[in-house]
């Protein structure tokens, strides 16, 4: 059977980006993004609706969302669906789809701090960051739980 994950959105980050580093120094920041939909219902009316969701950048290419992204920015993602679990403070699992970012394009224009069309790929040389006593991680590798994650 074959199996497909990708994602492709266009829409406003609702909030300013959230970077925060893991323990072992990889940069990781949230995007929260609206995105919307127009259409004509049965009565050809124009409807709208919103999707919130995020999305979970890595590396050098979330430092880089979160110097030139704020919200209302504008935004062109390409990634894959990752759902991640964690057990909350009451105790009970919680669990979340979340878009894992591959690719980020800023649409805004240089005035709006984001630039028109750049974009930065998840490929990017990562951050330099001290490599006393760290070892390399891997994004798959870190916990999906942000309490854990956060230095």
């Amino acid at each position: 059977m074959a199996n497909f994950n990708k994602v492709l959105l266009i829409g406003n980050l609702t909030k300013d980006p959230e970077l925060r580093y893991t323990p072992q120094g990889t940069a990781v920041v949230n995007l929260r993004l609206a995105v919307n939909r127009k259409y004509k219902d049965k009565n050809q009316e124009l409807k709208e609706e919103t999707c919130f969701l995020t999305a979970v950048v890595w590396n050098k290419q979330a430092e880089t969302c979160n110097q030139y992204l704020h919200k209302g920015s504008p935004i062109f993602i390409e990634g894959r669906l990752q759902s991640r679990s964690w057990e909350g403070t009451d105790g009970q699992k919680k669990t979340t789809i979340d878009v894992r970012a591959e690719r980020v394009q800023f649409l805004g224009s240089a005035k709006d701090g984001a630039g028109a069309s750049r974009g930065v790929d998840e490929g990017a040389a990562p951050a330099e960051v001290p490599s006393e006593g760290r070892e390399e991680v891997k994004p798959e590798s870190v916990s999906w739980n942000e309490e854990d994650n956060v230095a």
